[in-house]
């Protein structure tokens, strides 16, 4: 089954994340670290990709080295249990919908970026 998300553009998604970081005092940065973080891009690969228009299929099969860490990702999000989704792109964007949740309830970002 192939959901709406797919196809949609990270262009489209990532304003929103920003967005919400932004109220609670996060940064334009942190939102590019966490999404570096899990996806092996650099700042300059990130912004290329955001950039052209990619939908989250593409980014996430095009992404340089998705980081093993990201397992580490449990919990709530949308009402879902993280570690519980099967379809392995659905969990990706997931996770990075809960890395995001995270940022904007304060959480430190090394905590965020599971380093300890």
């Amino acid at each position: 089954m192939s959901h709406r998300i797919f196809k949609m553009a990270v262009a489209q998604v990532y304003p929103l994340y920003l967005a919400k970081l932004e109220r609670k005092g996060r940064t334009r940065a942190e939102l590019d670290e966490v999404m570096c973080w899990q996806t092996g891009h650099d700042a300059a690969s990130l912004a290329e990709t955001v950039g052209q228009g990619v939908d989250f299929e593409t980014f996430f099969a095009t992404a340089p080295a998705l980081n093993p860490e990201r397992e580490k990702v449990t919990g709530m999000i949308c009402g879902i249990r993280v570690e519980e989704i099967a379809d392995p792109l659905m969990r990706e964007i997931r996770i990075m919908d809960k890395l995001v949740d995270e940022l904007a309830k304060g959480r430190p970002l090394a905590k965020v970026l599971r380093q300890g």
